[in-house]
């Protein structure tokens, strides 16, 4: 017995540290990396806030070192009043959709030490102070509301909020998803009015989705969401004035109003500004709101021949209410500054790279903060530009990803970067970009992957049909031998505007990719037309045909790899999620000569069951494009599906809905094709919780294995 024992003791150890990557270690947490969580620069520009372990934390950025506990206790996230006197504390909450969810608040004075709970205790959505500092603004059942933090009186200002009806200040299902965000408020500089959008979603069609848990009866999901061509919430523009607690409905229709997509307050008192646009999202209005009277004033007009990019708007208003605008007029997505009249006064960024982020304005030194591809479109690089001279002023490395967050003065930032060779560090640099000190950095986690025999991508570029050179990454075995022919696996996303193809730390799918490899797989991705970051109209052409040039650019990179000699051409497979599994399920029909195997994750099959805002963005409305959505559906071409074919979706899944992979399961069944298919019960378009995860990619490894 003994000896049986200690047998066991070192099986388990030599398992444990094998020199591999498992999914094992993978899903227990083993490479996991470390960050710093919640950082925020206070005003006075000397020191910034972080969430730890005890509580919100001050750390000086001359010192780096702790200047105090801001609040103790243990929070999910804060934010501060514009004079820092009070915060606002989220002590728990419950996801809705991906970026909504319900919240408890506390705000605390700092000065007196004085707590209020947000609504009583009650949970509540989108909470925002008001510039004075003296009321909180939130959305509970769907009406909108605020509270004096003086008396604590709560103020009800809409009453007619229903669930799947009226929303007031909140968006609705499909505005969320698409324009990135839940809040549609916002209050005046001044405090004395808040403008919100109120959405009637009384007529747009339900989706019902089964909830089967542990009960003898499943339940049901029941949410508004409107597809393709279907009817969307109907919205208007509210101006609601607190010195008379009356609510005025904005006259819009002289002006581009069929969605509503954001709302921003100006650096006068008395101004709002709506962001507006027609159905078909190739036009938006910027415009003015008077909230004094009223009065609307349309500042200009952002129009693009196919689409205007409605979930990604850079407004920024300046001390003396001048304004930065980004937009793609030049070929590539670039800053614009405008006078408070909405009179352009210069384009700011010029160059064949584009403007990806966007930090903030240094009235002192007249320069703007920003991210760019100037480095080359995979890197991510920190530069600040002279809105006077146009002089551009690298502050980060040229390669690899690096993002910023900077100091209130734009003395000091913290940058983030990594690269795919190095997982994340923490740097906080000067204004100029000069390294202070490094905070943060992951060598513990990288060593664990080296010992581990971890190999690191390769980039370089593949030609298309077009002959465009279209970005790629190669992961080989370590042991690479030229002359030995390999499997290839290629993953791909290929979604509008989208990249996979970067030099940036890949922890999750990468990790996985690194036990394929090790496995005796190459893995490979390409980035083909419709991606991002090289321009608009590498990204645009595929207007109207949605799915057409991306897979014959993903068909076009497998052959390419066919012909390598390194590569084995029969021995071809593809995987992707959400789009990228719309564009699996195309490759093992339309690419059935091509790729052997694929695995589909909720896929998108027939882009007449996805949403009205997304979808009519890059291809109008079925009614006006019918061709355009039925000849780029794989269930058009189930006929054709040659190879092995997994089949994954979630059944609880709210942003692509289960039906489209029943849908084509069904269009491969009557043409008498074989395939497996995978339903995760009750869960979501991520696919998680538990050990899910573990389990989906256990499955995937195993079906590759056996049929790659």
């Amino acid at each position: 017995m003994k000896k049986i024992l200690f047998s066991i003791s070192i099986l388990t150890s030599v398992a444990f540290f094998a020199q591999e990557i498992t999914l094992d270690k993978i899903y227990s947490g083993y490479y996991r990396g470390k960050g710093i969580s919640g950082i925020s620069s206070l005003k006075n520009g000397e020191d910034y806030a972080v969430i730890e372990s005890g509580g919100i934390t001050k750390y000086s950025y001359k010192t780096t070192q702790k200047n105090g506990s801001i609040v103790e206790g243990r929070f999910q996230s804060y934010t501060f009043n514009d004079d820092e006197s009070k915060i606002l504390l989220l002590k728990d909450s419950k996801s809705i959709y991906r970026h909504s969810f319900l919240g408890k608040f506390d705000v605390k004075d700092l000065k007196s030490g004085k707590v209020m709970s947000l609504n009583n205790g009650n949970f509540v959505q989108e909470p925002t102070f008001s510039p004075d500092g003296n009321k909180v603004a939130f959305v509970s059942d769907n009406n909108l509301f605020y509270q004096d933090l003086n008396s604590g009186k709560i103020t009800q200002i809409t009453s007619d909020g229903k669930k799947n009806s009226i929303l007031n200040g909140l968006a609705d299902w499909v505005y969320e998803e698409e324009f990135g965000h839940a809040k549609l408020y916002e209050w005046t500089k001044n405090s004395d009015a808040i403008v919100f959008v109120k959405s009637n979603e009384s007529e747009v069609p339900e989706m019902m989705i089964p909830i089967y848990g542990k009960q003898l009866y499943p339940s049901e999901m029941r949410f508004k969401y409107p597809k393709a061509g279907e009817k969307n919430s109907v919205v208007s523009a509210q101006l609601y004035r607190l010195d008379s607690s009356k609510t005025i409905a904005l006259n819009l229709s002289n002006f581009k109003n069929y969605y509503i997509p954001d709302v921003y307050k100006t650096a006068k008192a008395d101004e709002i500004i709506l962001i507006t646009s027609e159905r078909l999202q190739n036009a938006s209005d910027v415009l003015k709101v008077n909230t004094k009277t009223g009065n609307i004033t349309k500042l200009f007009t952002e129009s693009d021949k196919r689409w205007i990019d409605t979930d990604n708007v850079t407004l920024e208003f300046l001390d003396d209410n001048s304004f930065i605008w980004g937009a793609e007029r030049d070929g590539n997505r670039h800053l614009y500054w405008y006078n408070e009249d909405g009179k352009l006064k210069k384009q700011i960024t010029k160059g064949n790279w584009e403007v990806t982020n966007y930090y903030g304005y240094n009235p002192k030194t007249k320069e703007v903060f920003i991210q760019t591809t100037q480095e080359g479109s995979i890197n991510k690089v920190i530069s600040k530009v002279n809105i006077n001279s146009g002089k551009v002023t690298l502050l980060s490395e040229k390669t690899g990803t690096n993002s910023a967050n900077f100091s209130h003065n734009y003395n000091y930032f913290i940058e983030t970067s990594s690269s795919a060779a190095k997982p994340y560090t923490y740097v906080l640099k000067d204004g100029n970009g000069k390294t202070l000190k490094e905070l943060q950095n992951n060598e513990e986690q990288l060593k664990k992957l080296q010992a581990d025999n971890m190999v690191t991508k390769e980039f370089f570029t593949i030609p298309n049909e077009a002959g465009d050179e279209m970005n790629a990454w190669i992961m080989k075995p370590k042991d690479f031998d030229p002359n030995k022919k390999y499997p290839l696996f290629m993953f791909q996303y290929s979604g509008p505007g989208s990249q996979q193809v970067t030099n940036s730390w890949d922890q999750g799918n990468g990790l996985w990719f690194n036990h394929l490899v090790q496995k005796g797989y190459i893995v490979a991705c390409v980035d083909g037309r419709g991606t991002g970051y090289k321009g608009t109209e590498f990204k645009k052409v595929t207007y109207l045909n949605l799915g057409k040039y991306e897979i014959e650019d993903q068909i076009a990179a497998a052959k390419w790899f066919g012909k390598q000699s390194y590569i084995n051409k029969d021995r071809i497979g593809i995987f992707g999620w959400s789009f990228g599994g719309y564009m699996a399920s195309l490759a093992l029909t339309e690419g059935a000569d091509v790729f052997k195997t694929g695995i589909a994750v909720a896929p998108v099959t027939n882009w007449r069951y996805y949403d009205s805002v997304y979808t009519e963005r890059f291809m109008r409305t079925p009614q006006e494009n019918p061709a355009g959505y039925d000849d780029n559906s794989p269930t058009s071409y189930a006929e054709l599906l040659k190879g092995k074919f997994l089949l994954i979706h979630g059944t609880a899944d709210d942003n692509v809905h289960f039906q489209n992979s029943m849908e084509f399961a069904e269009a491969l069944i009557q043409n008498k094709k074989q395939f497996e298919f995978m339903a995760y019960p009750d869960k979501n378009h991520g696919i998680a919780g538990g050990q899910t995860r573990a389990q989906l990619y256990q499955k995937m490894t195993d079906f590759l294995l056996n049929n790659l």
